[in-house]
């Protein structure tokens, strides 16, 4: 069995989860907020996110919130490759 390579699979999570952050960075810029609710409520199977949708976020909030999502899923993704690689039967 092929053993995974945790650095490698971790930022490879951490890549996919800051494009995710800027697709929904992305919608909010040109949906307005009527669009983003229509859109995240839709995505979010029926959860009514009127409420918790802030369109005026500060640009230093934004900078905070992709590299705190780059870390969260980097971490994900080096423990999944991690647990993985501690179930492989060396022979």
């Amino acid at each position: 069995m092929n053993r995974l390579n945790v650095k490698k699979l971790g930022f490879a999570f951490g890549l996919t989860g800051a494009l995710i952050y800027l697709g929904c960075m992305i919608v909010m810029a040109t949906a307005g907020q009527e669009g983003t609710i229509v859109f995240f409520n839709s995505l979010l199977h029926g959860l009514d996110t009127t409420n918790i949708i802030k369109m005026d976020v500060p640009p230093l909030e934004v900078l905070m919130g992709i590299v705190q999502t780059f870390i969260l899923c980097w971490l994900i993704g080096a423990s999944i490759g991690a647990f993985y690689n501690a179930q492989i039967k060396r022979k």
